[in-house]
């Protein structure tokens, strides 16, 4: 994106002083105001940790067991607070093990720096110890990255670094620093960065385009409003409340950008895509006028492009133009930050209610309770299922918890059912599918709002890709809730094989470990549940709970989640069974 040579705007906040550049970097993440970082040592960034051992009671690094584990985490803590989320590693194998986590970031828009040491300068290119072209590997999982050489070089990378991560469309940055400039000593002075040519973070606002998208929204008979996490990342969800309200449009979310909007809102009319609800997804391909807000018309949620709301006229809000025409064509593009933009196309609007198309969804509403959510609330087989632990987590939360959620049918299941009273209360992969997300990025949540209950919801495969990390609760004490959901299974794999490939299980059934056993191993207090008349005892004694709390729940093994779109298919093809 930049150059070494690019100019940056800065903002003087600091007096020069004479340091190392290991100490010029625990300096630079104090003049961000970073307060908490998460990390792994080793001995290409020895430097900085020895100074960072020096300035303990204002930086609080939390050792994570596995440097995966740090980039969740981070991301876990940037996702609830708004905040840039900080991460550290070694070189070689400590920076590659990053990369999940920062591509994990960049495909959801999540603010995150990472700090890597590497060799001295005089060994790049020599296949020295623990050396790997980190900032080659992580180009294209950045949304910038650089090699620092020279410590003079600190102050004006790390300012940029933080600008760039946390203006306009979020994403990652990865720092790379040779051990030679973290020893070298220069005089320091840091100046934030406010700008930096060649980036635009905020495309300027048209009006014509707004006016366009008005004159649409106004003779809308069918209009549907589909939004994202954009509406989160901008902080605009008390504009866009008052949007949809003066405007009467039904309102469906993404999964990012599920809690914009209370659940229980009346115009919240739920998930589209492949496990979205049924009336939002049907009536895709009925509005007359479909409004994007704030997301990226993934594939998950469009299903097949050929047939993807062809009947309407498109109107895309978005602050970053390479999304808008690149899946789904817009009739009207309204480019600019949406806190800007639906500021300035409110007074545009006509005040409306739209009663009629209201009635359908509540119809569809209704063959989809029927048929689905009745079964998976309200059971009346003997096994539990998924969607019931997550109306007794509602019931003990009354929808004040972050959720944080795994990959995989719990996590289909805790996006449709988890009741929100605020934003960045959902926390899960939405993009990159990462499964072992939800452990470690449950512990960066908590950390980040310590005093609202965090739930993670966790599948018994993913689970065991960052189990290790119980090791950080029980050094750190975070008193994160953790749900297991365990149908021994690798479930939505398994769905999909039960569904398409006439019930070959093939490398889906899972032999695990006794999960109790481990959790108490790491001094956490835990339970398995079994049977539907402890289920609401064992939630209820979990939230009470003051210190970290490991609940297992044996569920169902081969339950589905439905709805469906299948793969390829349209979202006029949704199944219900």
């Amino acid at each position: 994106m930049e150059t070494q040579t690019t100019v940056a705007s800065k903002t003087k906040a600091s007096k020069t002083v004479h340091i190392s550049g290991a100490e010029a970097v625990i300096k630079c993440l104090l003049e961000e105001g970073v307060d908490l970082i998460y990390g792994y040592p080793g001995g290409a960034i020895m430097p900085i940790y020895d100074e960072l051992y020096k300035y303990q009671d204002k930086l609080q690094h939390v050792l994570t067991r596995h440097e995966q584990g740090a980039t969740h985490s981070a991301q876990g803590f940037a996702r609830v607070t708004g905040k840039v989320g900080v991460a550290m590693a070694t070189s070689g194998p400590g920076a590659t093990n990053l990369i999940t986590g920062i591509a994990d970031a960049q495909i959801d828009s999540t603010p995150m720096v990472c700090i890597t040491g590497q060799v001295w300068k005089h060994l790049l290119g020599s296949d020295a110890f623990q050396e790997t072209d980190i900032v080659g590997i992580s180009t294209p999982v950045t949304k910038w990255n650089y090699q620092i050489t020279d410590a003079s070089e600190i102050p004006e990378v790390m300012a940029k670094a933080f600008y760039i991560a946390r203006s306009g469309r979020p994403g990652p940055v990865l720092i790379d620093i040779t051990k030679n400039a973290q020893v070298e000593t220069f005089d320091f002075e840091y100046e934030k960065c406010t700008s930096v040519r060649s980036y635009k973070a905020k495309p300027k606002v048209d009006k014509n385009q707004l006016k366009a998208a008005a004159k649409l929204i106004n003779a809308a008979k069918k209009p549907l409003i589909v939004f994202g996490q954009g509406v989160i990342l901008g902080e605009a969800e008390a504009e866009f409340k008052a949007f949809i309200e003066k405007a009467g449009i039904p309102s469906a979310w993404t999964i990012l950008g599920l809690s914009a909007l209370p659940t229980d809102h009346p115009l919240n009319v739920g998930m589209v895509g492949m496990h979205g609800n049924y009336g939002p997804n049907k009536l895709t391909n009925e509005c007359d006028v479909l409004i994007a807000i704030g997301m990226r018309f993934d594939d998950r949620v469009t299903g097949n492009l050929d047939s993807y709301a062809k009947q309407a006229k498109v109107i895309h809000f978005e602050i970053d133009p390479a999304e808008v025409d690149k899946n789904v064509k817009a009739d009207v593009a309204v480019l600019g930050d949406v806190k800007d933009t639906l500021s300035e196309i409110f007074s545009m609007i006509d005040t409306n209610v739209h009663t009629d198309w209201h009635q359908e969804f509540k119809d569809y509403d209704k063959i989809e309770y029927d048929k689905v959510i009745k079964n998976d609330l309200y059971p009346s087989k003997d096994g539990l299922t998924m969607g019931e632990v997550l109306k007794e987590i509602n019931n003990a939360s009354n929808g004040d918890a972050v959720i944080v959620s795994d990959v995989g049918q719990h996590q289909m299941i805790a996006c449709r059912y988890a009741k929100f009273n605020q934003s960045k209360s959902n926390v899960t992969s939405g993009g990159l599918g990462t499964m072992g997300f939800a452990l470690p990025a449950a512990i960066g949540a908590k950390m980040g709002v310590p005093n609202r209950e965090v739930v993670a919801i966790i599948g018994d495969g993913g689970y065991q890709m960052t189990i290790q990390e119980l090791g950080t609760i029980f050094q750190t004490r975070v008193p994160v809730k953790i749900v297991v959901l365990n149908n021994e299974f690798l479930g939505m794999v398994r769905q999909w094989q039960q569904l398409f490939f006439d019930k070959r299980y093939a490398s889906t059934e899972l032999i695990n470990p006794d999960f109790i056993t481990i959790a108490k191993g790491y001094h956490i207090d835990a339970k398995k549940v079994t049977k539907r008349e402890d289920l609401a005892a064992a939630v209820e004694e979990m939230m009470a709970s003051k210190d970290a709390y490991f609940l297992e729940v044996a569920v169902e093994k081969e339950d589905n989640v439905f709805p469906m779109i299948p793969s390829g298919a349209s979202v006029s093809d949704i199944r219900l069974s």
